[in-house]
């Protein structure tokens, strides 16, 4: 079958079959699913619906293919993810343009996601080099231990539709660089960003068949066998925390590893001594860029009742300033929310919290756009005399909205902070950065930052969160610890004394 990657990458390109064993071919059932711009509501390509049938010929594929991936020296593997890395960066405005297209990503969004891609490259590409082991002494005369370190087998990525390029990288790159091969399945609403422009871009680069499998589809329908196949040893999930459960209950059926990034509700706490104006910009980004839609975006804002007034003015002001409209407009800041029932959903926590007596200063409707019926664009929208349990503040509500909390010390924004379920990621602004990080020591999360804002993301540092926001945890060693399991091997090199 003729390739397909040499071709410009645009979403109304051929998407419409599966990517399996190398091959690309139609889903068994012949269906499509349509695909539509959250910016202008037209639908721009169709995506294959698969069924189990094709499921299990994707695993079939990769595990068929994984013995032989992993015994590909090092020096090659390596090579091939640096290889990937140089086409994405070939490819970046093609890929930005179909993230803009498909996730109504800004161009903000847009080239933040190839640099976040190309930054988990960078680092997958080390691993096939520190696939290492370790020698340890025994207790036994004569013995020798040897631990070495060894791919798990098949990966399962089940990838999100808010940042689908680099949450799918996260976690398919170092997988493959670590000698697994991969099933991913991606979000329904971003099939090509997260899935499809995957297999095109590995069978540009020339990976052997069967590494990479991209099953496209309704979660309904192939979602249960995707996380629960036999052939699965990893499952690596993000998503909602009510999904990620149910994924994880799955993949536990057959004692597969769970990787799980899930749900976060992520505070922004300001002290009476911090500088405001740099609050302040921390905030609007933390709070606003893709609209809200970042697990590890600013959920509640809880400041200090001295300055509390003079930041709900400075922030509202800021929130009313940003450029709102398509994302296909390059001043755009705050696009559309991804469909209708994420907007509606939004905009009914909204609606909740004014009714449990938070007020409005900004925002909490949709933007008209010319030429767009029913438009997904949510206006920046900033609600004052908030309480942490309201519901646009109790709730990930991922959209554009920052419910403010007054607090009157430390020790109660530790306790409001700490209230939630989730720990993902959280950030404090203090006037002096030791005081921050004695505050940030106290908060029960994964991540924290001090005097910036939770939005942070290094592939060479770990990532992961506690309580409700998952087990298991993403880049650099992280990652790989879930990806590849320890083998003990030990060698008798004199005759051994037994008891008996």
């Amino acid at each position: 079958m003729a390739q397909r990657s040499q071709s410009p990458y645009r979403i109304t390109g051929e998407w419409d079959e599966l990517y399996i064993d190398g091959e690309w071919t139609a889903a068994a059932s012949g269906k499509t699913i349509d695909v539509e711009d959250p910016s202008t509501r037209e639908v721009v390509t169709q995506v294959p619906a698969a069924v189990e049938e094709d499921v299990d010929a994707a695993y079939e594929a990769a595990a068929e293919a994984q013995p032989e991936w992993e015994a590909t020296p090092p020096a090659r593997r390596e090579e091939l993810i640096q290889d990937l890395l140089e086409t994405v960066e070939h490819r970046s405005e093609e890929i930005m343009e179909l993230a803009t297209t498909e996730a109504g990503g800004s161009a903000v969004m847009a080239g933040t996601s190839v640099h976040l891609a190309e930054d988990q490259l960078g680092e997958a590409a080390t691993l096939p080099r520190r696939m290492k082991g370790e020698h340890a002494r025994s207790n036994i005369p004569g013995k020798e231990n040897i631990v070495e370190r060894e791919a798990k087998g098949v990966v399962t990525v089940i990838s999100p539709w808010n940042f689908p390029l680099n949450l799918s990288m996260r976690a398919v790159a170092p997988a493959i660089a670590a000698g697994n091969t991969v099933v991913l399945k991606p979000a329904t609403n971003t099939p090509v960003v997260g899935g499809l422009l995957f297999a095109r871009l590995f069978e540009e680069v020339g990976f052997p068949d069967g590494v990479l499998n991209v099953v496209t589809g309704r979660g309904s329908e192939i979602g249960d066998r995707v996380a629960s196949h036999p052939e699965s040893d990893v499952v690596a999930f993000t998503g909602s925390t009510p999904v990620g459960r149910r994924v994880a209950a799955a993949a536990g059926e057959n004692l597969a590893e769970a990787a799980m990034e899930l749900g976060g509700n992520n505070a922004h706490i300001v002290t009476d001594d911090a500088d405001i104006d740099a609050v302040i910009d921390a905030a609007v980004f933390g709070s606003f860029v893709h609209q809200g839609q970042v697990c590890i975006s600013i959920n509640r804002h809880l400041v200090h009742e001295d300055v509390y007034d003079e930041y709900v003015e400075k922030l509202t002001e800021r929130a009313e300033s940003l450029p709102v409209g398509s994302a296909h407009d390059p001043d755009t800041i705050v696009g559309p929310i991804i469909d209708e029932s994420q907007r509606d959903e939004i905009l009914e926590y909204v609606e909740e919290t004014i009714d449990q007596g938070a007020t409005l200063e900004t925002g909490g409707e949709t933007v008209d756009l010319e030429g767009v019926d029913d438009s997904l664009v949510v206006a920046p929208t900033v609600l004052s005399d908030a309480t942490n349990d309201m519901a646009a503040a109790c709730n990930e509500h991922f959209g554009p909205i920052a419910p403010v909390i007054p607090f009157s010390d430390v020790d109660e924004a530790v306790e409001l902070h700490n209230a939630v379920e989730y720990g993902l990621s959280g950030s404090v602004h203090a006037g002096d950065v030791g005081a921050g990080r004695r505050i940030a020591d106290r908060l029960e999360t994964g991540m924290v930052h001090v005097n910036d804002q939770p939005i942070n993301d290094e592939a060479h540092v770990p990532f992961g969160g506690t309580g409700a926001s998952g087990v298991g945890g993403y880049n650099t060693t992280a990652f790989l610890e879930e990806v590849t399991e320890k083998k003990w091997i030990s060698l008798q090199h004199e005759p051994r004394e037994f008891p008996f």
